[in-house]
């Protein structure tokens, strides 16, 4: 473990954050094998952080923004955020799954895949809601806003 190993590490961390927020889970996971020393690695994302270059609650905050734009629910997006590496207590400072935005992005994520149009077969209503719940919207939110005029 030698200078040049850890700043080699560090630019390759640096370059990885250059295009996109990693969380530390993800930049351990894809420089472990060029780090070699797990000590030396920890050492290079201590450094980053106290830098602020790393942050995994900014990596939550930008990431939950984006999949909401794409129109994934709460679930969702909380089962890839932890797939991440990301620790439960962060996912659950940026996802309430009460908020009633997520009940409008249902309802535009419904809209854009099935128009404006009212559902009055079950069948139907049965098809919506498994493409909602494929979405990772909560099923009493789906059933609420398919089968509340009833």
């Amino acid at each position: 473990m030698n200078k040049s190993d850890k700043q080699e590490i560090e630019q390759a961390a640096v370059r990885l954050l250059a295009s996109r927020e990693h969380t530390r889970a993800e930049l351990k996971r894809k420089l472990g094998a060029r780090a070699g020393d797990p000590e030396l690695l920890d050492q290079v994302l201590n450094g980053l952080e106290s830098q602020r270059l790393q942050s995994d609650s900014r990596f939550v905050e930008q990431y939950v923004e984006s999949r909401k734009r794409k129109g994934y629910g709460p679930l969702r997006i909380r089962q890839e955020l932890q797939q991440k590496g990301v620790s439960g207590d962060l996912v659950d400072e940026w996802l309430d799954e009460r908020d009633a935005e997520w009940r409008d992005l249902l309802r535009d994520a419904e809209g854009r895949k099935y128009g404006a149009s009212p559902v009055e077969e079950y069948k139907e209503k049965a098809k919506r809601a498994r493409f909602l719940e494929y979405r990772g919207f909560p099923t009493d939110m789906i059933r609420d806003f398919l089968w509340s005029d009833e």
